[in-house]
């Protein structure tokens, strides 16, 4: 069983910053993808709002963004601990969002239960 849990969440000003980190526990597999995604607050998968892909990296070091967070957000992540960084600098209030950790190893998908951003004034 894998479990992924996130921490960081908050409210911040437009222009500042938070850094979210994901550390996941249980069967790891050597090569996966870590990443963030992300979802409006008060919807659901269920009622059929998607999650989109904010970030990623893979064990090789290999990463992804997003174009709307391109040069303001950087993920890193720490092979050793099994865990992910997400540094969110120059936030806007669309960052505004549930953002969930996402584990990809083996074909299978692991979910943290999210954190919620709130970029306000």
């Amino acid at each position: 069983q894998v479990q992924l849990v996130e921490s960081g969440g908050g409210l911040v000003q437009p222009g500042g910053s938070l850094r979210l980190s994901c550390a996941a526990s249980g069967r790891i597999a050597s090569i996966n993808i870590m990443g963030w995604y992300r979802q409006a607050a008060g919807t659901s998968q269920a009622a059929g709002m998607e999650r989109d892909l904010v970030a990623s990296t893979t064990t090789r070091g290999f990463t992804y963004y997003a174009n709307s967070v391109q040069g303001r957000f950087t993920i890193s992540r720490d092979n050793a601990k099994n865990t992910v960084y997400l540094q969110m600098n120059s936030l806007k209030p669309e960052d505004t969002a549930v953002y969930y950790c996402n584990l990809n190893q083996d074909g299978m998908d692991y979910w943290g239960k999210g954190t919620l951003v709130t970029v306000s004034s």
